[in-house]
């Protein structure tokens, strides 16, 4: 149950709206929904979207004090 649980919070996190996130170019939303405690960062001072997800990461600057440049989760297949 609680793989399906957390298939269905993907899957509305998917149909967030784009504007409500930073930049995930060639990566999903899911995979960037990183709770903030969780994230490992990915950048360095002063890394811009643009180089932050040319290293393969993810970018969101909308939480100070946490790392703004962070690895993304990995893709899990949902089975129901």
């Amino acid at each position: 149950m609680e793989a399906r649980a957390l298939c269905l919070l993907l899957l509305a996190l998917a149909l967030v709206p784009s504007s409500w996130a930073e930049a995930y170019v060639g990566l999903s939303a899911n995979q960037c929904a990183v709770p903030a405690k969780d994230r490992v960062d990915c950048g360095y001072p002063e890394v811009t979207p643009e180089q932050c997800n040319n290293r393969g990461c993810c970018f969101d600057s909308s939480i100070p004090e946490v790392p703004w440049c962070f690895k993304p989760l990995q893709e899990t297949e949902c089975t129901f």
